[in-house]
């Protein structure tokens, strides 16, 4: 069968069976299903009964919560491409949903819109007899359109795991007859985070948030102030993305709910002032932070929150540098060395040799992972040695900086002192950029000349290695261009290891530079050597075969 982008998994599995079928459930259903797959719990549902099922409410209960974070657990295992989203817009609790204007017991007085269209809605209804498919299916479609906005046409599917193994596991799980302990709810309820690049994790505490709230979800996300100290913090996205994409999951998981997202400056937000918040949710590595906010509230004469702890999921593919957890910096460390953005348009260039512009601020050990670069096949163009040739007697650049800076700046030999010319140009702009429109085009001479040499010998990869790529403007002598990383602290304590020079001295170097985070805008593909030199290998050997593939790929388009 064909793949679909979106669909709907309509689970009807009793909640004391589901935990052990969700693997294999979103095993068939990730066969299916390609991008967004929406999860719409009704446990009990019959599909095959003779009669129309309605969707109804379920009642929040503990069982439905563990579900929900075993659902995602799972999900990161068996089809970690899929973006999951559990819905809950028919979860709550019957006294508040036999209040108000609302029918009793009819969630869907409209079918809801969902941000992604579904295309294909799936179930776990399991056939008693094989002669009702038809009759099946067309139910599942029937019920599916009243619950969500889809096309009257929309395909069902019945997934058929292999569930006869695990019918004797299930003998020794929960009495069905036993009644479920119900799910303290809370008309306010606040979580904190960065919210980067929304994973299980974040899922799970969002949808357990909505599970706990009747009225109100307030969420602080991490801005600016609290982002310095993450790891890789270059590839956060930036907060107005995360922000629409938690507003996204949440219009979809539980579009009843007023949700109210707040930038967040510092560890509390408004979580110590706001006199109407219940609850807060916390994992068990933040709740400390929970413990500190109540401290807070209390100096501050409000009632101390109830802490909800949620349980952290097991990150199955973590690797050894990673968090056993799943988390955003493991995430992000997996984009390191993969494609960020598609390369512009480099048409004016030869497709050979492919040029690859590497930078990254002083102390980034972007001159080590250009030597690994050389040691994979490719040219290294040292733009710093070309920078020393600039000032030799011979080049045309020699005489012209001599003409604007004068003849003090000469050694002995007749050479460029480039000390004394550092003098000249120290802290002052418009000495420095006098000197540099002179300098750069020079060099972006030199560098012409060395790819055209490498081309000529048959060469298929060519590295130009320059700190200053950007600001020179360079980009048009390169078909991509690589930014090499690291945390500012660690390059201070590198430049004052390599060069002796003093912590001042170090900042200011860095401070002269582009920052990490605005090299990272213009980056195709972001390397850090943060690491163990194993660690940084095994990423530029990533870089390296994925740029293979790139260029292959290109000469077969072509």
């Amino acid at each position: 069968m064909s793949m679909f982008s979106t669909g709907i998994l309509v689970l009807t599995s009793p909640l004391h069976t589901l935990p052990l079928r969700i693997a294999p459930v979103l095993s068939s259903a990730a066969q299916l299903v390609d991008r967004t797959l929406y999860v719409h719990l009704h446990p009990g549902l019959n599909l095959g009964g003779g009669s129309q099922p309605r969707p109804v409410f379920i009642p929040p209960v503990v069982d439905l919560s563990a579900l929900i974070t075993r659902l995602y657990s799972n999900a990161a295992d068996v089809c970690g491409h899929l973006d999951v989203r559990v819905l809950l817009t028919n979860v709550r609790a019957q006294s508040a949903a036999c209040s108000g204007t609302m029918t009793p017991n009819c969630p869907f007085p409209t079918p809801q819109s969902l941000s992604h269209s579904p295309e294909v809605v799936l179930t776990d209804f399991a056939l008693q007899d094989p002669g009702q498919s038809h009759q099946v299916t067309q139910c599942l479609q029937r019920y599916t359109g009243h619950c969500y906005v889809c096309s009257p046409s929309l395909p069902s599917v019945l997934l058929h795991p292999q569930l006869t193994r695990l019918q004797e596991k299930e003998e020794g799980l929960k009495d069905p007859e036993e009644k479920e302990e119900p799910l303290e709810t809370y008309t306010d309820v606040v979580v904190g985070g960065t919210f980067d690049r929304l994973h299980g994790a974040h899922k799970t505490l969002l949808n357990i948030s909505c599970l706990l709230a009747s009225r109100r979800f307030l969420i602080g996300v991490c801005d600016q102030a609290m982002l310095k100290k993450k790891v890789l913090k270059e590839l956060i996205e930036p907060y107005s993305l995360r922000v629409q994409r938690l507003q996204e999951f949440l219009q979809d998981t539980k579009p009843s709910l007023q949700v109210e997202i707040v930038p967040l400056d510092d560890p509390f937000g408004v979580s110590i002032i706001d006199p109407q918040l219940q609850c807060i949710v916390v994992s068990e590595e933040t709740r400390k932070g929970g413990e500190a906010v109540n401290k807070k509230r209390l100096e501050n004469g409000l009632p101390a929150l109830v802490l909800h702890e949620i349980q952290l999921l097991k990150d199955a593919h973590h690797t050894e540098t990673e968090e056993e957890k799943i988390s955003s910096s493991s995430l992000r460390s997996r984009l390191l060395g993969t494609l960020l953005i598609p390369p512009k348009d480099a048409s004016h260039l030869p497709p050979l040799p492919y040029v690859i512009g590497l930078t990254g601020g002083s102390g980034s050990g972007k001159s080590s992972i250009a030597r690994q670069l050389e040691a994979f096949g490719a040219v290294r163009i040292d733009c710093d040695k070309l920078g020393h040739e600039v000032y030799q007697p011979s080049a045309a650049g020699y005489h012209r900086v001599l003409e604007e800076f004068g003849s003090d700046i000469l050694n002995e030999d007749k050479t460029i002192n480039r000390r004394a010319l550092g003098r000249k140009v120290f802290g002052n702009q418009e000495r420095l950029k006098a000197l540099t429109d002179i300098v750069w085009p020079e060099i972006a001479l030199l560098v012409k000349n060395r790819v055209s040499q490498a081309r000529d010998e048959g060469k298929e990869v060519c590295v130009v290695d320059a700190a200053v790529l950007l600001e020179a403007s360079w980009t048009d002598l390169v078909h991509e261009v690589w930014v090499s990383i690291i945390p500012e602290e660690e390059a201070v304590l590198r430049i004052t290891e390599r060069d002796g020079v003093t912590t001042e001295d170090a900042v200011r170097r860095l401070e002269s530079q582009w920052s990490s985070s605005k090299q990272v805008e213009h980056a195709n593909v972001v390397l850090s050597t943060l690491w163990e030199p194993e660690v940084t290998r095994k990423q530029v050997l990533k870089a390296w075969n994925l740029l293979q593939k790139r260029i292959h790929q290109r000469q077969e388009g072509q």
